[in-house]
C-alpha cells in the first residue's frame, strides 16, 4: 500500500512517499482503509523529534484518522466490514490495572497512532476493536478526522481533571485552536458558562458560533480584567489553559 513515512528526524523534506506492506488483522484488530486523516501539531513534533522520546523510525505519521473497516480479525465482534468508523486516537494494553480502571491514559504501554504505532497517512491502518467507533452519519470523513486528538484533550482535561459542572464558569484561551474549539464545545455540553479568548475578529466569531457566552479579544483586551468585569469580579471556577508561555503577554 501507499504510504507517507518519516525515516528519520527533520523538515517537511524528510517525508517519503513510498509502499509499505498492507497490514493483516490479529484476531482483536481492525484494518481501517482511510479516508481521511488530519494533520495535528503533534504531526510536526513526531516529524522534527522530541528530547527524550524513542520513536520507532520509519514511522507512518497521523493521529486523526476516519475511514470504513475493510477486514477485521477473528475475534472481532462489534464491528464490521464496510462500517464507517473515526478512531479514538490513543492505544493501550487494555489489561493493566490502569486499563480496568478506566484509565488508560496512565497505562504504562500508552501509545497514540502515528507517535508509538503507525498512523493513517496511508491507504490502511491497524488498529484494536477497542478503539474503533462509529462514525457520526452527519460528518464527512474530513470532518470526522478533524475530532479524535483534539476532543479527547479537551475532554480529559475539563470533565476528567477539572471535573467541570453545569452551571459552573469556565475561561477558555486561545479559542480558534483546535483543542480550544473543541473545549467550548464540550463545556457547553456540560452546562457550563464559557468565556472565550482570541486574537481576531474571525476567531472571536467562530467561538460564538460554538457556543461561547462571552468573548475577550486578548489582542485588544486584558483577560485578567475583563474576566473581572464578566464575572462580578467573582473569577471564573475554571481556567482552560493550553496555550503556553505566551498566556503570560495576555493576562
Amino acid at each position: 500500500m501507499k504510504a507517507i513515512v518519516i525515516p528519520k528526524h527533520g523538515g517537511p523534506e524528510v517525508l517519503r512517499a513510498t509502499d509499505i506492506p498492507e497490514p493483516e488483522p490479529g484476531p482483536d484488530e481492525v484494518v481501517v482503509r482511510v479516508r481521511a486523516c488530519a494533520l495535528n501539531h503533534l504531526d510536526l513534533w513526531v516529524r522534527r523529534g522530541l528530547n527524550g522520546v524513542t520513536f520507532p523510525l520509519p514511522l507512518v505519521p497521523g493521529s486523526d484518522i476516519a475511514g470504513e473497516v475493510a477486514a477485521v480479525g477473528s475475534a472481532v465482534q462489534r464491528v464490521h466490514t464496510g462500517d464507517k468508523v473515526v478512531l479514538a486516537p490513543g492505544v493501550s494494553c487494555g489489561q493493566c490495572a490502569a486499563c480496568a480502571a478506566g484509565r488508560d491514559n496512565e497505562c504504562r504501554k500508552y501509545t497514540l497512532f502515528g507517535y508509538g504505532r503507525n498512523g493513517g497517512c496511508a491507504e490502511y491502518v491497524l488498529a484494536p476493536e477497542q478503539n474503533v467507533l462509529p462514525m457520526p452519519p452527519a460528518l464527512s470523513f474530513e470532518e470526522a478526522a478533524a475530532v479524535p486528538l483534539v476532543f479527547l484533550t479537551a475532554w480529559h482535561t475539563l470533565v476528567a481533571r477539572a471535573r467541570l459542572q453545569p452551571g459552573e464558569e469556565v475561561l477558555i484561551l486561545g479559542a480558534g485552536s483546535g483543542v480550544g474549539s473543541a473545549a467550548i464545545q464540550i463545556a457547553r455540553l456540560m452546562g457550563a458558562r464559557v468565556i472565550a479568548t482570541a486574537g481576531s475578529r474571525a476567531k472571536l466569531n467562530k467561538a460564538r458560533e460554538l457556543g461561547a457566552h462571552e468573548l475577550i479579544d486578548h489582542a485588544q483586551q486584558k483577560i485578567s480584567e475583563e474576566v473581572r468585569r464578566l464575572t462580578g469580579k467573582r473569577g471564573v471556577d475554571v481556567v482552560f489553559e493550553h496555550v503556553g508561555t505566551a498566556t503570560n503577554k495576555v493576562f
